[in-house]
């Protein structure tokens, strides 16, 4: 860098971050664990396809633990569970873990190679397992049977695997433990105890709507007695449930009675009692299974993240005093704990994920990443949380990344135009983290607001049950409502902004350029829903595919709000030019719903692109793509909005 900054009008800015650098992604830690004394974590790496490397912090640094051949990665209701897990507290047991290509359960023990624990599907994928725990000879965990390659429709289990692989070529040698919903996790089982708890939902309920959490008693045979509803249920969802480390029986669940999910003892007379009652989130959704937030500790005491749409690390008491742990980092992800110290995956604003070590009683934090994981990027942006207001005074919350390139500044006067983000779930959130492709943007000098409109994740039921019935309609609105309230900060110009999302996001993109025809002046389009009667029909994965009954209402009951909410209904009504890019292969948003929209575009005089590409799906996977798709969408951008891009 030459130490003088340049001023270049916004969107011209010359960039290091290329849309290749976007397309080759970042190696993403998740499913922390402990091996011994060593973390351990699974590594998807985008240079190899997304597989799965299962990695092992050495006193030398970080190490693959198998060969490369080996995937660790679970395809559990799709979006995947916990794929691996310690056989005990010394290290010589090994592991055991999911294989990608065949699903199949595997023991590694060091110096041997990976033994199958689980038998065979008729197919590679049929039968899946996740979330394991370890009782005596056997791994517990929770088994899914699919129909078909699709997986429209699947039957679970928790069951048991003997140790020793007699049941990887005799199926009888499964243990089936129970089946109580359709939905299931794996089981947690009481320390030194006699019980075993887990979670369960049917359809049509989402996680995030009502789960219910199940308990049993462990009889002499390893056989359960009759699963007795222990919480949850009625509008209530448990998103984690754990025993207590100290051998003291206390069952603790993240459940959200009071709208938050906020951490509670379950006690055997079958009252909850909320140790730290705040309007503060101590879970999130159950998108994979498995997940964890909320960790005992062997001292009584339980490692907690919480917070409202970011994550902090504390430590709550058994009276339920709540201390944070002082740290840099404002977002966590895949704890574990050995009893006594913390590890998991951690960001903030400026610093990119990676993989931390807490001793709350030393105080100490180590990074275990690479110094690259953890350095602070110049050509990050600086963002900020920020709540608008809209008309009825209910707050819409945000997050702001104004452009910035340390060699380049914009011409005095001149606001820079402005892209707004749709993350897709729509139940989710998006994380104030570095993000590659967001850098893309603001490295060029244009600005990215990033949007969590109502039904995202992060800020109590409450603000999730405002997309309820109203999808197409809350997301547009809260949209607009930051946009507009970005403008009056004095940030952005009603002439310089855009829109873009994908899948979920895309159907938001979509209806924001019909709802309000004179606020977004061009989108970007990935992969959209736009069809939900259609995309109904067809058929999705088991795990979504009563979705749409809380995102817009039952079938068919609500069959007129199918029509009238979908983006396609107010089609004629768009004006703004887009770029709409679609994979070929994608079965769960597949080509027709994109070409539906075009057809009804045909005659409107409405600019757009469609760009198709072979070979892929939902989500794009190639490097070449990716590129294609932001060259595009960046070209646009820069003809409707007024500036050169550098690619």
């Amino acid at each position: 860098m030459s130490g003088q900054r340049v001023t270049l009008p916004y969107g011209s800015w010359p960039s290091p971050v290329t849309a290749a650098d976007v397309a080759r992604g970042e190696a993403l830690a998740e499913w922390v664990g402990f091996v011994g004394g060593e973390v351990w974590w699974t590594e998807a790496r985008p240079e190899e396809n997304g597989r799965g490397a299962l990695v092992r912090h050495t006193a030398d640094g970080a190490v693959e633990a198998l060969g490369p051949g080996w995937d660790v990665r679970s395809r559990v209701i799709e979006y995947g569970g916990r794929p691996w897990a310690a056989v005990s507290a010394d290290a010589e047991d090994g592991v055991v873990f999911t294989h990608a290509a065949d699903q199949r359960v595997y023991r590694w023990r060091p110096g041997s190679d990976p033994v199958p624990l689980s038998p065979a599907g008729a197919w590679p994928g049929e039968l899946r397992y996740a979330d394991f725990t370890v009782h005596g000879d056997e791994v517990w965990c929770l088994r899914e049977a699919v129909s078909d390659r699709t997986a429209r429709r699947a039957v679970r289990h928790v069951v048991a695997l003997p140790l020793d692989g007699s049941a990887a070529g005799d199926p009888a040698a499964v243990r089936e433990l129970a089946a109580t919903h359709h939905f299931m996790t794996g089981p947690r089982i009481e320390p030194g105890g006699s019980r075993v708890v887990w979670l369960g939902w049917d359809h049509p309920s989402m996680p995030w709507d009502t789960t219910e959490l199940m308990g049993a008693v462990i009889r002499a045979d390893r056989t359960l007695g009759a699963p007795v509803r222990l919480a949850g249920g009625d509008g209530q969802s448990v998103t984690q449930a754990e025993w207590a480390a100290d051998g003291s029986g206390r069952l603790f669940a993240v459940t959200d009675p009071d709208g938050w999910w906020n951490v509670h003892e379950i006690r055997q007379d079958g009252t909850a009692v909320n140790l730290c009652p705040r309007a503060e989130e101590f879970g999130e959704a159950l998108w994979r299974i498995g997940l964890r937030w909320c960790l005992p500790l062997a001292d009584g005491n339980l490692a907690v993240f919480h917070g409202a749409g970011e994550r902090r690390l504390g430590l709550l008491s058994p009276d339920g005093e709540l201390t944070d742990v002082r740290t840099r980092f404002t977002e966590w992800f895949f704890p574990a704990t050995d009893g006594r110290r913390i590890a998991a995956v951690a960001a903030a604003a400026d610093t990119r994920r990676t993989v931390v070590l807490v001793d709350p009683a030393a105080g100490t934090t180590e990074t275990l990443g690479t110094p690259a994981d953890t350095a602070r990027d110049p050509w990050v942006s600086v963002p900020h949380r920020r709540t608008y207001r809209g008309a009825d005074g209910a707050g819409v919350h945000a997050h702001v990344h104004p452009p910035r390139n340390p060699e380049v500044r914009g011409p005095a006067g001149e606001l820079p135009p402005w892209l707004v983000f749709v993350h897709g779930g729509p139940t989710s959130r998006t994380h104030l983290v570095p993000s590659q492709e967001i850098a893309y943007f603001t490295s060029r000098g244009i600005g990215v607001l990033d949007v969590q409109y109502g039904g995202s994740t992060g800020y109590g039921r409450a603000y999730r049950e405002r997309l309820r019935e109203s999808w197409g309609l809350t997301d547009v609105r809260d949209c607009a409502t930051a946009v507009r309230g970005l403008i009056a900060d004095g940030l952005a110009s009603a002439d310089r902004l855009a829109i873009r999302g994908g899948s979920a996001g895309g159907w938001t993109a979509v209806a924001a350029l019909a709802a309000d025809p004179d606020l977004y002046q061009a989108a970007g389009v990935y992969y959209p829903v736009l069809d939900p009667a259609g995309w109904r029909s067809h058929g999705t994965h088991d795990f979504e595919s009563h979705y749409l009954d809380g995102l817009i209402g039952p079938w068919p009951a609500a069959g007129d709000r199918y029509d009238q909410q979908s983006p396609l209904a107010g089609a004629a009504r768009i004006r703004s030019p887009f770029v709409l890019l679609q994979g070929l292969d994608d079965t769960v948003c597949p080509p027709s719903q994109a070409e539906r929209l075009l057809a009804l575009l045909e005659d409107s005089g409405v600019a757009y692109r469609y760009l198709t590409f072979a070979g892929e799906g939902h989500g794009f996977r190639l490097s070449k793509t990716v590129v294609a798709s932001l060259e595009a969408e960046l070209e646009l951008y820069g003809r409707v909005l007024g500036f050169e891009p550098l690619f």
